[in-house]
């Protein structure tokens, strides 16, 4: 992909804004909240090499894996992320069943070794069920962090191909300066792109090896062979770097458009001291030191993201937080790239760091001063054990901070939007309000708004109470008189225009209504009641289940009546012959309890009128199951609906 097309594509896309994106054209004249901002990357990386993150050690069962995974994810939805950086070839291994290099040694201990599950399918199936993106992350040149090849597996292509490989610092590496190297590297890559759902191709901030003092870089030869016109070995590595992100950004877009290419480079490109084209910084250069020239990936349109880790404190005398922030923000103005800067979490509170991480407001501000450069489009934390240790409360900040509301990922290219979508029911239940749509999206975007939506209702992420892959959503925490909206989003999260407003059934003129089922947090009973989803004519999930017993130890369902006066309650239950015939329902009305007997035999799978009563208002327990009853037979307790009429 050349740069003329990129750039051109992004003007063109806010040309045709209204076509393709239908609610940002809606809200372009609403002065957007900077505290809720509607679109914005929120990732962290999860690292597996050296078991830094994932998985904890070598060796554990795949249960145990999966476990610990799963637990990383609902970190990030805990955290209202909606990303992860998952590195899946750390040391030129795999963590899926590659063809072209064997198992990594951080899964099983041992390199090469099966570990009895294919981890990235697992990783992005359990991703995408939470609406996490997933970017798979590639680390594209190291072979070991050892320099003894002979500690790889006997079939390792580093081992097969010895010319491939030179020594340096003590490790291993793939030398970028040999053609066959490259095509390799990127082989493998694809392998992944290919066959796995991946949201994005992710590398770090490792091409050439970072210095060390008093060694140089074995490749005087490689560079005799194959450096050609170049009359300088740093212009030769650079190219070998440039040409593997060129080509790699090629072959991605040209297998699947919708998977984003980022690159995660090192903070400083080059000191204005030296360049004038660099920042004012005074600290290693990323294009002389480890030949990345990543102002050249930009400017040319490589990447569809740029992730520069600036990982040091505002007002650092070296090179400053802020000073950063501008100069890269200049880089990408302009160019279609996305800028989102890599924060170092893993400083924040820690022993041993400058005195500013040792206020748990320096990230924080991180955010705050990004609010000054509308080009920054989020953030990537590194690495996940360290939001998860929340030193000195610092993420913790972040979030209460920044992270207020949801954010939707930042729309990428030029695709059209979704159709609208259509909620079909919007039911309160003793869980909340429950949605329901039709709609062809990859993902779905909700919206709570008090009263009737306008344009401006969805500049911003102030009403989005959260997005999803399914077609259903819960709203735990509903306001008195909600309307939900719902836009849908494409794969690269271009959204629809937003549905009808929806208030829930029972709310407004029509009156009020509640669902309570056996599964909410508005249901009581004691442990002598069974749960079994025994029956295909439950309401939800399960139901409960008990004998009859000549006491009292009724199961509750609780609700919360707006006010005083009638209203209709009805009950669901699956019907069996072996159910009781004479169960006792007990519905606290205000003149005192009122005892109902149903034949649970019959009649089951429906709503079933147990007739109308006058209630008080206020939250409490509304009707009962009891088990005292002389008829034999299980008692069941399902579910509740109670109407105003």
């Amino acid at each position: 992909m050349t740069a003329l097309p990129r750039i051109v594509l992004a003007a063109l896309t806010a040309a045709l804004l209204s076509l393709v994106n239908p609610v940002s054209a809606a809200a372009a004249a609403c002065t957007p909240d900077p505290a809720t901002p509607k679109r914005q990357l929120r990732a962290m990386w999860i690292s597996s090499v050296a078991n830094i993150d994932w998985p904890s050690r070598t060796g554990l069962s795949v249960s145990a894996q999966q476990a610990e995974f799963r637990a990383w994810l609902d970190l990030a939805v805990s955290k209202r992320m909606n990303a992860v950086i998952v590195q899946v070839r750390p040391t030129a291994d795999a963590f899926w069943p590659s063809p072209y290099e064997p198992w990594s040694q951080w899964l099983t201990g041992t390199q090469g070794r099966d570990p009895g599950y294919d981890p990235l399918a697992f990783m992005v199936a359990e991703a995408h069920a939470r609406n996490l993106e997933f970017h798979a992350w590639f680390n594209p040149y190291r072979i070991a962090n050892h320099a003894d090849p002979s500690r790889l597996v006997s079939t390792h292509p580093a081992r097969q191909h010895p010319d491939w490989r030179f020594a340096y610092g003590g490790k291993l590496y793939y030398n970028p300066g040999i053609p066959e190297v490259r095509d390799f590297i990127e082989d493998a890559i694809m392998d992944a792109v290919s066959r796995y759902d991946v949201d994005g191709v992710h590398l770090d901030d490792y091409f050439y090896p970072y210095p060390v003092s008093g060694e140089s870089i074995p490749d005087a030869d490689t560079y005799a062979r194959y450096g050609g016109s170049f009359g300088d070995i740093g212009d030769w590595r650079r190219d070998n770097v440039n040409r593997l992100v060129r080509e790699l950004d090629q072959r991605i877009h040209a297998a699947k458009p919708h998977v984003a290419f980022g690159i995660s480079p090192f903070g400083i490109w080059r000191n204005a001291s030296t360049d004038p084209l660099g920042s004012r910084t005074s600290g290693l250069q990323s294009y002389d030191a480890i030949y990345a020239d990543s102002r050249t990936w930009v400017k040319q349109g490589w990447v569809d993201y740029l992730a520069p880790q600036i990982y040091w404190h505002i007002g650092f005398g070296t090179a400053a937080y802020e000073v950063l922030t501008a100069w890269w923000s200049d880089v990408v103005r302009g160019t279609g790239v996305q800028l989102v800067v890599g924060q170092a979490a893993y400083r924040a509170g820690a022993s041993g760091q400058d005195p500013a991480w040792q206020d748990p407001a320096e990230l924080s501000d991180h955010l705050t001063d990004n609010r000054n450069h509308p080009e920054i489009t989020g953030d990537v934390f590194f690495s996940a054990k360290d939001v998860k240790a929340d030193r000195i409360g610092a993420f913790t900040r972040v979030v209460r901070d920044h992270y207020g509301r949801p954010a939707l990922v930042p729309a990428r290219g030029s695709a059209a939007a979704p159709a609208a979508p259509s909620i079909t029911s919007a039911t309160r239940s003793g869980g909340g309000v429950q949605l329901a749509w039709n709609g062809s999206g990859t993902a779905y975007a909700v919206y709570r708004v008090d009263g009737t939506a306008d344009e401006c209702s969805f500049a911003d992420a102030r009403n989005l109470i959260g997005t999803t892959r399914q077609k259903t959503f819960t709203d735990p925490a509903p306001t008195s008189s909600p309307t939900y909206y719902v836009t849908a989003l494409n794969r690269t999260h271009q959204e629809s225009a937003p549905s009808q407003g929806r208030a829930p059934e029972g709310d407004g003129d029509s009156g009020f209504s509640v669902v309570v089922d056996n599964a909410d947090s508005g249901f009581t009973a004691s442990s002598s009641w069974g749960t079994s989803a025994y029956s295909g004519q439950r309401h939800g999930a399960d139901y409960r289940f008990a004998e009859p017993v000549a006491a009292s130890d009724p199961a509750w369902f609780r609700a919360a009546i707006p006010s005083a006066g009638t209203y209709r309650v009805e009950v669901w239950y699956p019907a069996d012959a072996g159910y009781n015939s004479a169960t006792p329902y007990i519905v606290a009305a205000s003149g005192g309890n009122r005892t109902v007997t149903v034949d649970q035999r019959s009649g089951g799978g429906a709503w079933r009128s147990l007739g109308t009563f006058s209630l008080n208002a206020g939250t409490y327990n509304v009707v009962g199951v009891s088990r005292w009853t002389s008829a034999s037979g299980y008692v069941i307790a399902d579910a509740v609906r109670i109407t105003r009429v």
